[in-house]
């Protein structure tokens, strides 16, 4: 079976002592591709030298929406995010600019209106990343924690379709809605336990649907860290909730990978 994470974080400092270990062991899982993604400038470059060691590593460049400096947080102290590294939006998208023909995607990218009410600042910096997207012709990788409906509304204005939705949290109607944009959404590995994301897998198309760990987060065991090995477990709801075969839809879901991101 051939799998495919789109959305993982190796750079982070959960495997810096055994990042190797686990390539090797996601490879003997059989996962073909790991779109790792970077979320501050410095992380971009990590994720660009990661990819140069482990090919199995698709690298994509992004900034978290909360990282930037421009854009006010509810509390300074939340661990959710890292201004450590925080170079400017013009600058990180200079970098990506710049490295635009390494990478298979810009991401993370996106909203996030849980540990930020600053609204302003984060549309107009998602509308600017989503605006050199479309001149590199690069899909784009999209968070938008408690900001479903104003992320659909921000790529409806836009007509912009090619990106992937992560982790996405919005309702039926918003799903329908992403569906009938074109756009792909993915089913995490944390599915097995998350009734949300046994429902998106019945009701995306399933070539709209992609898979992901975001490692070291959304562990399908509660407490353990995730590794890109455990997007099967995403494999195993879609199969339930449509009622195919685990190869049946491995197969789909690495042609709707190379579809979008080759």
């Amino acid at each position: 079976m051939i799998l495919v994470d789109v959305h993982a974080h190796l750079d982070f400092p959960e495997f810096s002592n055994d990042v190797q270990d686990v390539i090797e062991r996601s490879k003997a899982a059989g996962v073909a591709a790991i779109i790792c993604q970077g979320v501050h400038t410095t992380s971009n470059a990590n994720v660009l030298e990661l990819a140069t060691r482990y090919p199995l590593l698709k690298p994509a460049m992004g900034v978290y929406p909360l990282n930037l400096p421009n854009v006010r947080v509810n509390d300074e102290q939340d661990k959710d995010f890292d201004r450590k590294h925080a170079a400017t939006i013009d600058e990180t998208l200079q970098q990506i600019k710049q490295h635009a023909h390494k990478i298979v995607a810009i991401g993370e990218v996106g909203i996030d209106l849980h540990f930020s009410d600053d609204r302003e600042h984060q549309v107009a910096n998602f509308t600017r990343i989503l605006q050199l997207a479309n001149q590199l012709h690069k899909p784009v990788i999209i968070h938008s924690r408690k900001a479903e409906k104003l992320i659909l509304d921000i790529l409806e204005d836009a007509k912009f379709t090619n990106a992937v939705l992560h982790c996405f949290n919005g309702g039926k109607g918003l799903i329908k809605r992403a569906v009938d944009n074109g756009l792909a959404l993915t089913v995490t590995s944390n599915a097995n336990r998350l009734q949300h994301f046994q429902m998106l897998a019945k009701m995306v198309p399933l070539g709209q649907l992609l898979t992901e760990t975001d490692a070291p987060y959304l562990s399908p065991v509660v407490g353990e860290r995730n590794e890109p090995q455990n997007v099967s477990y995403a494999i195993d709801v879609i199969a339930q909730q449509k009622g195919l075969n685990n190869q049946e839809v491995a197969r789909a879901i690495f042609m709707n990978y190379q579809k979008r991101f080759l």
